[in-house]
């Protein structure tokens, strides 16, 4: 059987699984569309968790930011799972214990304002919208390589499944979709993985192959991945850029993934799902125990690959010539077809030269002596992943399930963030504000037209996404972390925030954040073209657009605070509310189970 009709028949038989769930799940309520009837097992919902969280930025993007970047991309590993940290311990529970089914309906209540929970729809979509745009880019890769389809046409192949399935069975379907999702991608994940940690330092468990030895030489594989990408005039992988800017974007990059991570609707609502207080927060130690699998062997993934790229360029060393094009593995071949790997011949040697052609010291000593004009092959890096188990030739059944698992993390994400943003339109603007005498019939209709409204949009703007899925991502993560999560957590306590202060503090973190964006990417100038670099086109204090949510926060908390202190105290009741939720009386009979 060839590699096409198996990849056919793995994701087609994934589709045919997901969509069958749905049609068993089928919401039949909003309580079910919502939040599955709070009905859902917390090592189910741990489970859901994981798949809902690890999105394509995690299965297909992390890892090659990781390959290319070292050590300077160990943001990602942080802040996103300290951010779930962060959520499991200072809101989940408190959020369950309140007992509504949306983000913005407890900010509504909470600050006793519609267009506080009107504030909070905005802010949710903006950040979910972007979000899922990076999904949407993880689903055109997958389908672009691995069903042989162009970019345009994964997506909106994708799109179909993720409608038919979260429109069908709502949060019910998702969930139970999700749990099967999970399945599959961890499995694409880990199986490649541990093949490859046996071929390149014989063991089996990735994470610990990446501080031994390389079978080859005989170094520790880090040393080794090390000399050759210095020799090639890279940056030391595992060496830490100490310039004060650098090391300042790093950190608020770490902190905004983290407070971005617990401000992220579509994690939260997983949290409503399930029958009491106490079981959200197992819901929470259950995820972190299935997304741990796939985070601790992601670095081991990335430096493999980088490692394996190399080797397969210059198979006799980099000292010695690199290969001839003519020559060149299966795989690059296959990869150049989607695009997303190309070949310039710029010296017209025939050979493939790879290497870093910004650095002068590195060009002027070595690349001009051997008359190399500038580095040959351009690799987009959420190919990595994907590409792996081809590159170190493993059989054609793993690179079947690799291509399911790509698809299953990007679109058991997309549902979530779908959800998250029909539940919003339908619950919190069409009942909460537009009309509250709506029938349950006609919301769960209105949840589901702006569901397929939301799809379409994100399938839209998924064409030209601005930037790598998990660069993306990382921006959808700055908008959460600057409008969403401060409004959570000054809710949950301080009882002082009023609902002027809520208000005022989500718009500024929220327009902070996007104007200082759309500036240092450039965007206002270069509207209209495909192009987004993260140049920074006017900046503060050299703050990357990906790091500044941080400061999105800082002035979301702040400008709430002076104006809540200004204006008058939330009423009594309020106050006796945010007492409730913050001190919490245990499970069970003792929690708000509604």
């Amino acid at each position: 059987m060839d590699q096409f009709t198996l990849n056919l028949l793995v994701v087609g038989a994934t589709f045919a699984l997901y969509i069958g769930i749905a049609i068993w799940a089928r919401a039949g309520s909003t309580s079910e569309f919502y939040a599955a009837g709070r009905g859902v097992h917390p090592v189910v919902n741990g489970m859901a968790t994981g798949a809902d969280w690890m999105s394509a930025a995690s299965f297909i993007s992390m890892a090659g930011l990781i390959a290319f970047g070292g050590y300077a991309t160990s943001s990602y590993l942080m802040g996103w799972t300290g951010g779930y940290v962060l959520l499991a311990l200072l809101l989940a529970p408190y959020l369950r214990k309140f007992g509504k089914f949306t983000v913005p309906e407890f900010i509504g209540d909470r600050f006793y304002s519609p267009t506080a929970r009107l504030v909070a729809v905005i802010c949710l979509i903006t950040a979910s919208i972007t979000y899922v745009i990076g999904q949407m880019t993880g689903v055109g890769v997958a389908f672009s390589r691995f069903l042989e389809l162009d970019n345009t046409t994964g997506l909106l192949i994708g799109a179909a499944i993720v409608f038919a399935y979260a429109v069908l069975g709502g949060m019910k379907g998702v969930t139970y979709t999700q749990v099967a999702q999970y399945c599959v991608l961890i499995t694409a994940y880990t199986i490649p993985a541990v093949f490859i940690s046996l071929q390149l330092t014989g063991h089996a468990i990735p994470g610990i192959g990446l501080f031994g030895n390389d079978v080859a030489s005989g170094e520790p594989l880090l040393e080794r991945l090390n000399q050759v990408v210095t020799d090639l005039g890279f940056a030391d992988y595992t060496a830490q850029d100490g310039t004060p800017s650098a090391v300042i974007n790093m950190v608020l990059f770490t902190f905004s993934l983290m407070i971005g991570t617990a401000g992220l609707p579509h994690v939260i609502i997983r949290f409503f799902t399930v029958p009491k207080v106490a079981d959200a927060r197992w819901s929470a130690g259950w995820a972190l125990v299935f997304i741990a699998l796939l985070y601790l062997t992601a670095p081991a993934v990335g430096a493999m690959a980088r490692l394996n790229l190399v080797d397969t360029i210059y198979p006799n060393g980099v000292a010695e010539e690199p290969i001839e094009y003519a020559s060149r593995p299966d795989w690059m071949t296959n990869w150049e077809k989607t695009g997303l790997l190309k070949f310039e011949d710029k010296n017209g040697d025939g050979r493939i030269q790879w290497y870093n052609d910004a650095n002068s010291t590195f060009d002027a000593d070595v690349a001009t002596p051997r008359g190399w004009k500038g580095s040959e092959l351009t690799v987009n890096r959420d190919i990595i992943v994907l590409a792996n188990p081809e590159i170190a030739q493993l059989p054609g059944w793993v690179l079947a399930i690799v291509a399911a698992g790509g698809l299953a993390a990007a679109l058991s994400t997309a549902a979530g963030l779908l959800l998250a943003i029909s539940s919003s339109v339908s619950h919190d603007l069409i009942k909460g504000q537009l009309n509250p005498g709506i029938s349950e019939k006609g919301e769960l209709l209105w949840a589901r037209i702006s569901m397929a409204v939301a799809i379409g949009v994100a399938t839209y703007l998924g064409l030209n996404p601005p930037g790598f899925a998990a660069q993306t991502v990382a921006l959808a993560f700055g908008l959460a972390a600057a409008s969403i999560f401060p409004a959570l957590m000054m809710g949950i306590f301080v009882k002082r925030i009023n609902n002027k202060g809520a208000v005022a503090g989500m718009v500024s973190g929220l327009l902070f954040t996007l104007i200082y964006i759309f500036m240092h990417k450039g965007w206002f100038f270069i509207a209209g073209t495909n192009q987004f670099p993260d140049t920074i086109q006017g900046s503060l204090l050299g703050i990357q657009s990906t790091a500044i949510g941080s400061i999105g926060a800082l002035v979301n908390f702040v400008v709430a605070y002076f104006v809540s202190n200004a204006t008058e105290e939330p009423p009594q009741e309020i106050q006796e509310l945010v007492e409730s939720i913050r001190i919490p009386k245990g499970a069970g009979a003792a929690a708000i189970d509604h």
